[in-house]
């Protein structure tokens, strides 16, 4: 299973990359809404893990863009933006599910 992780936080990137490489999915690794863009488009992955707060086009635009795109692999929002305003607009936009930030990695 190939992952996209679009995370702009350093720190967290590895985090997630660290352990689902350790479960043996392969990760890459994405930091800004256009380097995302970019990914899926000259990639195929069965799963994003999309943070809503990168640059731009936020989490929200990008997922938008990728179902417009007719790219259907499971997205995954993961936030800190936890109001259900916020959830709402993440599944909205297409996202399978939505995860709040903190988590536990398990849960993930």
């Amino acid at each position: 299973m190939r992952i996209l992780i679009v995370e702009d936080d350093p720190d967290m990137s590895r985090f997630i990359a660290r352990g689902l490489s350790e479960q043996s999915y392969a990760v890459d690794v994405a930091a800004t809404g256009e380097a995302a863009l970019e990914a899926a488009a000259t990639s195929s992955y069965d799963a994003i893990i999309l943070d809503a707060m990168i640059p731009p086009p936020d989490g929200f635009e990008v997922c938008r863009r990728l179902r417009a795109e007719g790219i259907d692999a499971t997205i995954l929002m993961l936030t800190a933006r936890d109001s259900l305003a916020d959830r709402v607009e993440g599944l909205d936009s297409g996202a399978d599910d939505y995860l709040v930030k903190p988590f536990e990695f398990a849960e993930l």
